[in-house]
């Protein structure tokens, strides 16, 4: 569910007239809904009633100050996996104690930033970054709480690009190869073990590979409890899909994720993290855009656009479907014909839809790209010197523009031109 309806003709976001925004910001632009971000945290945080637990959202999924700061007012914790996205978190005012650090590369420097700065744990993929972390924790006179990132040999059944829980990816050590990881990670000065983390992939549309990875988890706590680790906290991960194109089968609701949860590893005392991105954000979120021009082409007919592959790169990257409707609403029962929908980035890869079914669409009229909210504005880039397209967060009849776009001035400014050129 999300909080982009149509009322009398025209798309709202929450209470207020997407065309109005537009007016005022120009297109294309990123708008998000807060009443859909914090109904979807809820149904995280409801769904794991009555185990302890913390939901972290994933950070590299959404990472506006003002969503990090709507979501850390309501208790969420972040997943982040930069020191820059620690740097976001702490600046929206969430605490040290709700931040998990994950990702393959950890530097050094992010190491020590996030120790100084607090930290809720370390989530490791490997010796060299365990024995790194005992090293700066040790300098500092910190102890580095960690868990260490276990890959479970197990298929996500996702697109290969953002499945990360077999045994050929980078993340994680071999589940096979833990308990001496582990046994390492303990005689290790300035590391404490807290827990396990194990995380399989993204959109994930069905519940079976994520049971498939817990219930290996649950074993391996077991294992890990009798060689006498103190194992009392297991990262799930997140991963869970959104319903992009609304004729598929929806994938599987929070609730029935929870429940999953509390069969597979409920029995284990531990606190148990999650940590949710695209669900959380996904629907929260919609691109607007407006057609440049309908063009006639050689057997086909094309919507060229504002909006571009360097402003929603996900088609592009990984053929990713979204739904593109008209800002006002189509009459019932018009006709619909088929057209490429593009940008104007010199690349045929600039290409959102193929022989997509839209209703008649004219120069200057407005489209929305559905469920754009997660991996969107955060994968955007300037290529073709573009600049980076605002964020704009509604909540209610309440507007804000929560990234604005920079000038020309602006982008050309960060750039120097040696004295001796």
């Amino acid at each position: 569910m999300d909080h982009f309806l149509y009322r009398d003709g025209a798309l709202h976001a929450e209470d207020v007239p997407v065309a109005e925004i537009a007016a005022r910001v120009g297109t294309p632009f990123y708008l998000y809904s807060a009443a859909t971000l914090a109904r979807h945290y809820r149904l995280f945080d409801e769904a794991l009633e009555g185990l302890d637990h913390l939901v972290c959202f994933a950070v590299k999924a959404a990472s506006n100050l003002a969503i990090l700061k709507l979501l850390g007012d309501m208790g969420a914790g972040m997943d982040v996996v930069s020191g820059g996205e620690y740097a976001r978190a702490r600046a929206a005012g969430v605490p040290g104690e709700r931040i998990v650090f994950s990702g393959v590369g950890k530097t050094r420097e992010e190491m020590a930033q996030a120790l100084a700065g607090g930290v809720r744990q370390f989530n490791v993929e490997s010796e060299p970054e365990m024995r790194a972390l005992s090293a700066v924790a040790t300098q500092m006179g910190r102890t580095a709480p960690i868990t260490v990132r276990v890959n479970p040999d197990v298929d996500a059944r996702t697109h290969a690009k953002i499945a990360t829980g077999k045994a050929e990816n980078k993340f994680g050590v071999p589940i096979s190869r833990a308990r001496e990881v582990y046994a390492e990670a303990a005689a290790l000065p300035g590391i404490e073990v807290v827990g396990i983390d194990v995380h399989i992939g993204s959109q994930l549309t069905e519940l079976a590979p994520f049971e498939a990875a817990y219930a290996k988890v649950a074993e391996l706590t077991e294992l890990l409890r009798a060689d006498g680790h103190d194992i009392r906290r297991l990262d799930l991960g997140g991963g869970l899909g959104i319903p992009y194109e609304r004729s598929n089968a929806a994938p599987p609701l929070p609730t029935e994720y929870g429940a999953m949860i509390k069969r597979t590893v409920g029995h284990l005392g531990c606190e148990v993290e999650i940590e949710p991105g695209r669900l959380i954000a996904g629907n929260a979120g919609i691109l607007v855009s407006r057609v440049i021009y309908v063009k006639s082409g050689e057997g086909r007919d094309f919507l060229i656009l504002d909006a571009a592959m360097n402003d929603l790169i996900r088609p592009a990257m990984y053929d990713a479907w979204h739904e593109i409707v008209p800002v006002v609403e189509p009459a019932p029962g018009v006709a619909q014909a088929r057209f490429d929908v593009v940008g104007p980035v010199c690349e045929t890869g600039d290409t959102f839809a193929r022989e997509r079914m839209l209703p008649p669409l004219a120069e200057g009229d407005l489209v929305a790209f559905r469920s754009a909210g997660a991996y969107g504005a955060v994968m955007a880039s300037e290529y073709n010197t573009r600049p980076l397209i605002p964020e704009v967060l509604v909540r209610g009849d309440h507007v804000a523009v929560i990234r604005a776009r920079p000038s020309f001035d602006d982008i050309l400014n960060r750039d120097t031109i040696p004295e001796w050129l």
